[in-house]
């Protein structure tokens, strides 16, 4: 999990857009592993800052792959992330995101409802992109609040990444998904690199791969949030 944290990191610098803490080591010794980083002493954001993440994240997905995926797995949360490449971004979602999610949920004891909907929208998915062609985009994979923050002078920081190429939209959405970034970031990405008019209904599809995992890492209410946004995506077809 850290050589591949560490990959991803890697990947992200060599974007040469927003800071990343550089990884320094990864290691092992019995039971214990560990990824040593850069210490980047953290501040708060200022006036210029989340415009400023806004306009970075936009050009860290402009470096693009010819297809989909990344060239090893990593993992969202401790959830193994399967990164098989595959030119189709439909099937790509489909198989290593939402099945691997339904499946192994299903292993968990969380099964029933939730798949036989689930299989329902996987059987449809291609709905959601008949007007809209992703592009392999990088990634960060697992941005929300708690992934990013600003340093000393107020300019933007990323970790903790669960790094591939895919829908740029998937890093949007999922700053949505836990109380949102400011105003100003998303005015400043979209000035950048505008949105698609069908990612108000595509940003659901892409959140419910997060509520998936947190249903098979948390258990609790997700599996039912989970339901209830396939039920609403169900809707849409």
């Amino acid at each position: 999990m850290f050589e591949a944290e560490a990959d991803g990191l890697r990947a992200l610098a060599c974007s040469q857009t927003i800071r990343i803490p550089e990884p320094v080591c990864v290691g092992a010794m019995e039971a214990h592993s560990w990824l040593v980083t850069e210490y980047v002493p953290l501040g708060r954001g200022q006036s210029h800052s989340a415009s400023l993440l806004g306009q970075q994240l936009a050009g860290l997905h402009r470096s693009t792959s010819p297809g989909f995926g990344w060239f090893r797995d990593n993992t969202i949360g401790s959830t193994p992330q399967i990164n098989k490449q595959n030119g189709n971004w439909v099937l790509f979602y489909r198989d290593q995101r939402l099945k691997f999610q339904l499946d192994l949920a299903a292993r968990n004891g969380i099964s029933g409802s939730l798949q036989d909907k689930g299989y329902r929208l996987m059987d449809d998915l291609a709905v959601f992109f008949e007007s809209y062609l992703p592009v392999p985009s990088l990634l960060h994979g697992d941005l929300w609040g708690g992934n990013c923050s600003f340093d000393a002078q107020g300019d933007p920081v990323i970790f903790d990444p669960a790094v591939y190429y895919g829908d740029r939209e998937t890093d949007i959405a999922m700053t949505e998904l836990f109380g949102g970034f400011s105003g100003d970031f998303y005015a400043a990405y979209n000035e950048v690199w505008p949105l698609h008019d069908g990612y108000g209904v595509r940003k659901e599809l892409y959140n419910l791969y997060h509520i998936l995992n947190h249903a098979n890492l948390f258990g609790g209410g997700y599996a039912s949030q989970a339901e209830s946004m396939i039920d609403r995506l169900l809707a849409e077809i």
